[in-house]
């Protein structure tokens, strides 16, 4: 093939399907025919021009598996035709941030899909050194998730999350339902997750919460399940101003919390300074997965670690990516929607 197809963003809200040439890989680089990319909250925010703006026109789509279809000689450990998963942040490799695996702070940092063309399309061409081969006896729907279970833990790993450890988790959709899962697994005790949404709360249950309560609830379940302590991490999951304040006021003394969901530039928090430090609490952030997060994420979803099924219930072909961003909010049950080539 020399064309394809490419869902361009090209203003807010719009969506416009175009013929493209299929890009022809670096001699560092491996061209992958994309088999399904998931919906990210984060490319909710660009579709409706809050966030990466200056991007547009843009192809987004950073959540994405597929095969390799072809690569330049140059390239050592792929193999054409492998199914692969692929890390979205590009550092330059060579400065204090990206030896540390803090790409996103690398001065030359680029994300695929959010500062450059991304995978809603049917071909991308990628920097070899970022492509990860995956089993092919896994289900393309559930390899797709690799990138935002990856998010996540990244997440528990910079809270140092342990076994026996409290966490309440703040929102209930499709990332508060992997740090949910995640917790779990890592052996987290009590877990207590919080949500308007009824159906996601009940999904919440489902997938290894201990409790699963309503903002109203939250506050008198925590101090209940802790005996009167506080949580040991607090994860706000959602990106609201209202909940961070929550959120400080269900840590323990000697308490963390992970600040997860994204707020809009202005939004802030007011941190007590003399309590922090008589209590010794502690903030810190995490958004992407990256380097080694990703690999664990994919052995996590080859080895059947997380459940997977109200992920991959809404497909959308690539021709109604439109009515797929236009009824995302309407879809609560949907806890991915995925774009399928």
């Amino acid at each position: 093939m020399t064309t394809m197809r490419a869902a361009v963003l090209v203003e807010p809200g719009r969506f416009e399907l175009q013929d493209r040439p299929v890009p022809e890989p670096g001699a560092q680089e491996a061209l992958i025919k994309i088999a399904r990319v998931g919906i990210c909250g984060t490319d909710m925010h660009i579709f409706h021009g809050n966030y990466a703006a200056e991007s547009l026109p843009m192809v987004p789509g950073h959540e994405f598996t597929g095969h390799i279809a072809k690569l330049r000689s140059e390239v050592a450990g792929l193999t054409e035709g492998q199914p692969v998963v692929v890390d979205m942040n590009i550092g330059c490799t060579r400065c204090y941030w990206c030896r540390r695996n803090e790409i996103l702070n690398c001065p030359e940092m680029q994300q695929m899909g959010i500062t450059m063309d991304g995978a809603f399309a049917e071909y991308m061409t990628v920097p070899a050194r970022l492509v990860i081969p995956a089993p092919g006896t896994t289900p393309a729907e559930i390899l797709a998730l690799t990138e935002p279970l990856s998010c996540v833990v990244r997440a528990a790993r910079k809270a140092q999350v342990t076994f026996g450890q409290s966490v309440v988790v703040i929102g209930a959709g499709p990332i508060g339902n992997l740090h949910v899962q995640l917790m779990r697994t890592i052996g987290a005790a009590p877990i207590i997750v919080s949500d308007i949404d009824a159906n996601r709360l009940k999904m919440a249950k489902e997938c290894g919460a201990d409790h699963a309560v309503t903002p109203d609830n939250l506050h008198e379940t925590v101090m209940a399940a802790t005996d009167n302590r506080g949580a040991d991490i607090v994860i706000e999951s959602v990106g609201s101003e209202t909940l961070y304040a929550e959120a400080q006021k269900l840590i323990r003394k000697g308490g963390h919390l992970a600040a997860f969901g994204l707020t809009g530039p202005d939004e802030s928090i007011r941190l007590g300074i003399l309590e922090t430090i008589l209590d010794e609490n502690s903030v810190k952030g995490s958004v992407a997965g990256m380097g080694q997060d990703m690999h664990d994420a994919l052995t996590l979803l080859t080895h059947g670690r997380i459940k997977t099924d109200a992920f991959t219930g809404a497909d959308y072909p690539l021709e109604d990516i439109q009515a797929a961003f236009d009824t995302f909010a309407d879809r609560p049950a949907d806890l991915k929607t995925q774009i399928v080539m």
